[in-house]
């Protein structure tokens, strides 16, 4: 009986990436009832981009991703569900609260109609929801997150922002007056889920199913920087939407992915909270109240002189040869990136695993642990000067919290091993230029020279021994 209800389970997981439950599997008189499909779906996310790298480099004999950019991906989606840890989802709690309230039709929960209804709606206000966040700056500011990978793959679709979710939830409101919560907290879910298997390339083309539904052949032009694809193609389910409202457009010349302006780093923070930034200086260089408040609300591309969503004058030419941004950095290090990443990864998922459980000061500390990680590792990547300083310190905390219990390491008895291995990434190299960082377990190799441990030499760190 347990393996039959496992079974259904993981079925259901499968399937809801593909919008293939029935109404009848999927509707719901409590909200408490409501699968957490996301959840379910989980291990089918890990296991179709495992898919798609082995498919990619048959097909290729490349890679569809890099380190790097996919770390910084899978980190943007665990950044995007921290505020989940100490509040409900902005938009369901949102929605039961204009329910409760002011909703104005009833209609039964268990009917297929409703099923269909919300559904539509919830797809319709999607469109409108991404529309906005590509068309309203201040929006965008949160949005850009998704955009601002240079690849194209099913890695990207975790990339999510932090903000978005704060703005989001207005534009499903009117759905709350007719629909009930228990259909649209299934249909979010449903609608959010579609979404992921259609960030690849390795799909090209899905014939008839190009009329009315978003393929990964409609996507790739929404993700694109070249001129045609710029603010195209918003659908989540359906792009019947885009083509009613005059925002499709089909794939043509090689598209080239990221933003218009590659941002060119992989450091978390900056990943998601850098375009707040420009816009705040952005609108302190214009004199009038109107054009620092156009600077937040209309597009991206306004300038004063400009319609609403000003024009593409001063994007820089795509030419098909652009590079993505991926720099050079040794095995080694990146050997050391990986690991302390699936550490930080397994803190994260005991984090929401237990956090009913945990004081509140706990999953504070264990949430800035996880973020102070997932910084750190984006400098290493990017070989920041400050890196080495910052990593000195996340290790000697990582140690710290281990050993006060608030961190555990995948198995009991590799809790020394874990310290060592932390103590040990806390030495660094002194040297005056910017040079590649080269993690051996025991030193760092630097330029022409090695500093090993228990070296006196002006480093941050002598012996150091458990």
């Amino acid at each position: 009986m347990a393996q039959a209800a496992e079974s259904g389970i993981a079925s259901a997981g499968l399937r809801s990436l593909f919008f293939m439950l029935t109404p009848n599997e999927s509707s719901y008189e409590k909200l408490e009832d409501v699968p957490q499909y996301v959840q379910q779906a989980t291990p089918f996310f890990v296991g179709l981009v495992v898919l798609e790298m082995v498919v990619g480099l048959l097909n290729t004999g490349s890679p569809v991703l890099t380190i790097s950019d996919g770390l910084t991906s899978v980190s943007c989606g665990m950044i995007s569900r921290i505020p989940l840890l100490f509040m409900r989802s902005c938009e369901l709690t949102a929605y039961v609260f204009v329910w409760d309230r002011y909703h104005l039709l009833e209609l039964p929960w268990d009917s297929a109609w409703t099923w269909w209804l919300t559904f539509l709606g919830v797809d319709f206000c999607y469109y409108w929801v991404h529309r906005l966040a590509h068309e309203v700056s201040v929006i965008w500011a949160s949005h850009q997150v998704h955009h601002s990978s240079e690849y194209f793959n099913l890695t990207t679709a975790l990339r999510q922002s932090l903000t978005q979710q704060f703005t989001s939830w207005i534009f499903y409101m009117p759905l709350a007056l007719i629909a009930p919560p228990t259909v649209f907290a299934v249909h979010i879910q449903l609608n959010l889920l579609y979404q992921f298997w259609i960030h690849t390339e390795i799909i090209r083309d899905l014939g008839p199913l190009e009329w009315v539904f978003n393929t990964p052949k409609h996507h790739r032009v929404h993700h694109g920087r070249n001129e045609y694809c710029i603010d195209k193609n918003y659908g989540g389910i359906l792009i019947i939407w885009d083509r009613l409202f005059g925002t499709f457009a089909e794939e043509a010349d090689k598209v080239v992915f990221g933003l218009v302006f590659p941002i060119n780093t992989f450091e978390i923070l900056y990943v998601q909270l850098h375009y707040h930034l420009y816009l705040w200086r952005r609108s302190n260089t214009f004199k009038t109240i109107g054009d620092k408040l156009s600077a937040f609300f209309k597009g991206p591309s306004w300038s004063p002189g400009k319609p609403r969503l000003g024009d593409h004058v001063d994007n820089p030419q795509v030419t098909g040869q652009e590079v993505p941004y991926d720099p050079s950095w040794p095995l080694p290090l990146q050997l050391y990136v990986v690991i302390h990443f699936l550490l930080a990864l397994g803190t994260y998922h005991d984090l929401f695993e237990n956090k009913m459980m945990l004081s509140q000061s706990t999953v504070l500390g264990m949430t800035c642990y996880v973020l102070l990680t997932l910084t750190s590792l984006g400098r290493l990547v990017d070989q920041r000067p400050t890196a080495a300083f910052l990593e000195t310190l996340r290790c000697v905390v990582m140690v710290t919290v281990q050993r006060y219990g608030c961190v555990k390491p995948p198995l009991s008895s590799l809790a020394a091993p874990t310290e060592i291995w932390g103590l040990q990434g806390a030495i660094w190299r002194r040297s005056s230029g910017n040079v590649p960082l080269q993690v051996t377990g025991v030193a760092l190799k630097g330029q022409g020279r090695y500093f090993h441990v228990g070296a006196a030499d002006g480093l941050l760190v002598k012996d150091l021994i458990i």
